[in-house]
């Protein structure tokens, strides 16, 4: 089973954002400790002998970094002893500029991890508070800077557009505010206004306005001309890098590889199948410590579905999808597959063509969604 990733989900936020639907509580020490006893059962049902081999791991949440450092060493070591951290090319830990500390910094050093994921989203103290951020911009500066200090050198920064009551020229400030760091990676996402959180009971309300589509299109293009005029290169539709510091594990949900979900919420893709794991606390710490799988749901993937999700997945990234590696994988080639779709969009001007790849142009990039669904094998 050659699964090339892990994602690890830590569930718990000291405050939830007002935009948030991952799956997230209020940090609790002894729900936390329970979490990690789970956690550390399901591991050892993947992983019961000699440990994994994967090229990437993602301790994402929530906010991992909302652990005490008694928590936080005892997952580090808990991933240790299941995953052969010397053999793995990228390990990320999501961090928070408002519960980042010197001694959780030279902890996850000291454990082998060589990325962090910042959640900065704006460089503007008003707005994020608004959002239901607890860090100021402060924090960010003294994260950065201790993060290099401590020789963690590859830091990504998450930002937010669309925000309610943010103009392009209040993003433009948070771009170029962001690009004084001259950090190797930038994620951007728009503000998608999800059910059960703050902003959607707002949003229903008709209490909360967000910025024209025309604006939010601005606002994106900005980004991208920005980022580009500074070296830093579009990969993915909300992903930028300098060369060689694309996020390897990103890349292997958009390359369509296999990986482990593991925690509650967590979604997994193993040969044959995606799982998604339970959501609620309390459900997931249960099923867990009975047997170690706490699995919601299983669903098969045949090679139908792998085809079409190779399609709507690679081509969120700036190269595209592979035609090669198409044919390679599935023994027919692209156009046998989609020969009805590609003349279409391409007709639209939603997608390109190279000799070798299939790719979204820049109104794709925009309308993605739809160009998506076109890929839908009957």
């Amino acid at each position: 089973m050659n699964i090339s990733s892990a994602y690890i989900h830590i569930p718990f936020c000291q405050q939830i954002c007002h935009y948030c639907d991952f799956t997230k509580f209020f940090y609790n020490e002894r729900l936390a400790d329970e979490y990690l006893e789970a956690l550390e059962k399901e591991i050892h049902t993947y992983i019961p002998h000699e440990k994994a081999v994967v090229q990437t791991i993602f301790v994402g949440g929530g906010t991992p970094t909302a652990l005490t450092a008694e928590q936080l060493h005892r997952l580090l070591l808990m991933i240790e002893n299941h995953f052969m951290i010397d053999q793995c090319k990228e390990y990320t830990f999501e961090a928070n500029p408002g519960d980042l500390d010197l001694e959780k910094v030279k902890l996850l050093k000291s454990f082998g991890v060589n990325r962090i994921s910042l959640g900065v989203q704006v460089f503007d103290d008003d707005m994020l508070e608004k959002i239901g951020r607890i860090h100021k911009v402060k924090d960010v500066y003294t994260n950065v800077d201790r993060l290099i200090q401590e020789g963690l050198t590859n830091v990504s920064i998450d930002l937010m557009y669309a925000l309610p009551g943010q103009s392009v020229g209040d993003f433009e400030r948070t771009i170029d505010e962001a690009m004084q760091f001259d950090l190797p990676h930038y994620s951007s996402y728009s503000l998608q206004i999800e059910p059960k959180t703050v902003f959607y009971q707002r949003y229903n309300k008709g209490k909360l306005i967000k910025p024209p589509e025309e604006e939010e299109a601005e606002m994106y293009e900005m980004l991208q001309s920005k980022l580009a005029s500074r070296g830093v290169k579009q990969y993915e539709i909300s992903n930028f890098a300098k060369p060689g510091y694309e996020s390897q594990h990103n890349l292997t949900y958009w390359n369509n590889e296999y990986y482990f979900g593991i925690g509650a919420g967590a979604h997994g893709y193993l040969p044959g199948k995606r799982t998604i794991n339970i959501r609620p606390l309390p459900a997931y710490v249960k099923q867990a410590m009975a047997d170690g799988r706490p699995i919601l749901h299983e669903e098969p993937v045949g090679v139908k579905e792998q085809m079409e999700e190779e399609m709507f997945l690679g081509l969120r990234k700036a190269e595209g999808v592979s035609m090669d590696r198409f044919e390679r994988k599935f023994g027919r080639s692209i156009h046998d597959v989609f020969g009805q779709a590609i003349p279409v969009l391409r007709e639209r001007g939603l997608l390109l063509e190279s000799k070798r790849h299939i790719l979204l142009s820049e109104k794709g990039k925009l309308l993605g969604n739809e160009v998506f669904q076109e890929f839908l094998l009957d």
